[in-house]
């Protein structure tokens, strides 16, 4: 079944715990029945016990779920090949970046794709039967790309060069930095499509980015540690000590921010008088 019909024309697929789905319709194994045939001007009547049905019936289950295996492994391609599309087009811009400005803007690019069990664990928080069509419309953040880079100002740079490319269209933006999270989190949400071009066709896959400074880096990692330690319910004092932690690390950015812009102004002094 091509990835087309899946995106499409939204078939019902279902997950299972072994591959990510299960299949679109279950078939219940018919009692005995009769077959009559003539052969050479006499009737013989042929008799199908249930046995033989159930197992017919297994094969052709067995065979329609390779089939949505299969478009399951397909859909998951597509988000991978989205995922490397992206990745190509930062390491470009950040080359780029290198020769004219003679600084990278980028520290490093990580990026994951989400497993079957967050994809139904997310659907079904918000409410949504378990189906690929579903996965694909409701599920944003499937395939997940993390720019670090060393300064604040530059998450807003990145942002702008991700958003200026032809082929890339924004779907939505969220910026915690401005406007960050009760718990501390900062980080520069972007919600993107981009086309996979395949050898058929081409498939506009979402891909989410977030941008964010080494040092929010670390306060994110160590928070969603503790966010899964004690599944949401922290003691009061450990996301008290928290939102102090990201306080040092706003901190941090904006002293490590205005170091790099006095130790700029004095390079481009020198190069002026020399």
């Amino acid at each position: 079944m091509k990835i087309k019909n899946t995106l499409n024309n939204c078939e019902k697929y279902t997950f299972s715990q072994n591959y990510g789905i299960i299949n679109l319709s279950e078939k219940e194994a018919p009692g005995q029945r009769k077959l009559s045939e003539e052969k050479a001007g006499m009737d013989v009547e042929i008799t199908l016990d249930k046995t033989d049905e159930v197992s017919r019936a297994d094969e052709i289950d067995e065979m329609d779920q390779a089939d949505e295996v299969d478009s399951w492994k397909e859909v998951m391609l597509i988000y991978t090949s989205a995922l490397k599309q992206i990745e190509t087009k930062l390491e470009i811009l950040n080359d780029e970046f290198q020769h004219v400005h003679r600084y990278n803007p980028i520290e490093h690019i990580k990026s994951r794709i989400k497993t079957s069990e967050s994809i139904v664990k997310k659907l079904k928080k918000n409410g949504y039967e378990s189906t690929i069509p579903n996965m694909i419309q409701h599920v944003n953040d499937i395939a997940g790309i993390r720019v670090i880079c060393s300064f604040t100002s530059d998450i807003y740079r990145i942002a702008d060069m991700i958003s200026d490319q032809k082929d890339v269209k924004v779907l939505k933006v969220k910026d915690y930095i401005t406007f960050p999270k009760p718990s501390g989190y900062k980080s520069y949400h972007m919600i993107i499509m981009i086309p996979v071009y395949l050898s058929d066709r081409i498939v506009n896959t979402k891909v989410e980015i977030q941008i964010r400074t080494v040092a929010m880096d670390f306060w994110a990692s160590l928070e969603h540690k503790i966010h899964y330690k004690f599944e949401g319910n922290a003691p009061e004092h450990i996301k008290n000590e928290l939102i102090e932690c990201a306080r040092m690390v706003s901190d941090l950015d904006a002293r490590m921010l205005s170091l790099n812009d006095e130790i700029q102004a004095i390079e481009e002094k020198q190069e002026i008088t020399s």
